[in-house]
């Protein structure tokens, strides 16, 4: 709410910047080059993209359907169509908190490496540096504290003001340095090897674990089942054409994981380093990779900005999920709501950061905070997305939710079989998978 009516986007434009940057975010820039390292390159990103094209736009256009549809966050939005409901829309506002939680840790290790690189470059041994510098009881902690406070900010001045607005900016500038780092990475000496390894699929290499895999990175990387969608959605207009948006969106998140592949893969082929070294790819691998290339603090430099602008879209889309939901629930004030969540969200980051060095024996059914919290998360979204399904086919129903999605029949609705085939029988046992691979129970 703001000066007493619901906010809105002040274009299409800005919506999809802002939706498109809650989708794009850490998993595009690092998890994606490395699943396809992981899963046999080609075969991965193709099946990868047949996701994004099923299941990807159904479930995004569900929960823009509901937001819209009440105009409310995600809790309330549940809660006015079916109050029985509403325990779903809690799960997406839960998840938004608690993933925000630690995801603000990352951002301050990218914060870091942004400024590391900038005053004269990453020491050689990177391997050392990163695991002296996340295992340090104060300096993670300082980094994730400016992430925060940087996010706060943001979601602080509003929707046209704040997100809407550095969106606009932060979206195209990303892509703007994502191509540059791409060109630059596809005419290294070598990287030839890289781009046929990602482009070139191997069936030979198709496991039952590359779709899962591939299914669970296009559940996360969308922001499905955290509540941001449904947030972002209530923010829209009736004129607003939702089949139209939960197109683009997927295309926009889905074309800068290609363009991350494009990035990293060819560079870290033409340097002889390993693909599928998970989260030290970022942090380890690329930081050799730039202190070896030509003007590589440029590069560097260039591809740490990239990722700030990727976390901080999205960690903006996740406060935002818990704001509106204070706002519209219990009615706070949009200051209070941003003072008293980001301060809650740091101090839970707090020890999630000494996980990592002081606190690294404190564990949790075998996991220590940090990674507790993100087995959390890894269950909610799913049960979030899959119960999402449920509701809209067989609880809001299928007329209700295509009345909303055409405006009554003022846009036509060209995916409308598709769609309701897809929501009603084939998503939700897609995303069991998922769910069930979160829990353990199915391992591919």
């Amino acid at each position: 709410m703001e000066n007493g009516k619901r906010a809105q986007w002040g274009s299409n434009f800005g919506f999809i910047m802002a939706a498109a940057g809650s989708a794009v975010g850490l998993g595009n820039l690092w998890k994606f080059p490395y699943l396809a390292g992981k899963n046999g390159g080609g075969v991965f990103v193709l099946i990868y993209l047949l996701i994004v094209l099923f299941i990807g736009f159904t479930i995004m256009l569900g929960e823009m359907a509901i937001g819209r549809s009440t105009q409310l966050s995600s809790y309330n939005a549940y809660r006015k169509i079916n109050k029985k409901w509403s325990y779903v829309g809690a799960i997406g506002v839960i998840a938004g908190f608690i993933i925000l939680s630690f995801y603000s840790v990352v951002g301050g290790w990218v914060l870091n490496y942004l400024y590391q690189t900038v005053i004269g470059g990453i020491p050689t041994d990177t391997s050392a540096y990163f695991g002296s510098f996340i295992s340090d009881p104060i300096s993670p902690i300082f980094w994730d504290m400016v992430f925060m406070i940087a996010t706060a900010i943001i979601v602080f001045k509003g929707i046209g003001g704040g997100i809407e607005k550095a969106c606009k900016f932060m979206m195209p500038a990303l892509f703007v340095i994502l191509v540059i780092i791409s060109i630059r990475a596809m005419t290294l000496p070598g990287a030839g090897a890289g781009i046929a390894f990602y482009l070139t699929p191997d069936f030979s290499k198709l496991t039952a674990g590359t779709i899962v895999a591939a299914l669970g990175q296009v559940f996360f990387s969308l922001s499905l089942g955290m509540g941001c969608i449904i947030t972002y959605g209530s923010y829209l207009g009736k004129e607003e054409n939702l089949e139209k948006n939960s197109i683009i969106v997927p295309f926009l998140d889905t074309l800068v994981a290609l363009l991350a592949g494009f990035a990293i893969l060819p560079a870290v082929f033409a340097f002889g380093f390993e693909p599928g070294s998970g989260p030290g790819l970022m942090f380890i691998t690329l930081p050799q990779v730039f202190d070896k290339m030509p003007l590589g603090w440029i590069f560097g430099t260039l591809f740490f900005i990239l990722v700030l602008f990727a976390a901080l879209t999205s960690s903006i889309s996740l406060l935002e999920v818990t704001v509106a939901y204070m706002q519209d629930h219990h009615k706070w004030g949009r200051t209070k709501a941003v003072i008293v969540l980001s301060l809650l969200m740091f101090l839970i980051s707090i020890p999630a950061s000494l996980s990592m060095g002081i606190l690294s024996n404190v564990q949790i059914l075998g996991n220590n905070l940090f990674d507790f919290l993100v087995l959390i998360s890894d269950i909610l979204l799913p049960l979030g997305g899959l119960l999402m399904c449920i509701f809209i086919g067989y609880v809001w129903g299928m007329d209700k939710a295509l009345a909303e999605i055409t405006n009554n029949g003022k846009f036509p609705f060209k995916l409308k079989g598709f769609w309701t085939i897809m929501i009603k029988y084939i998503a939700p046992l897609a995303v069991i998978v998922v769910f069930l691979n979160a829990l353990g129970i199915l391992k591919l």
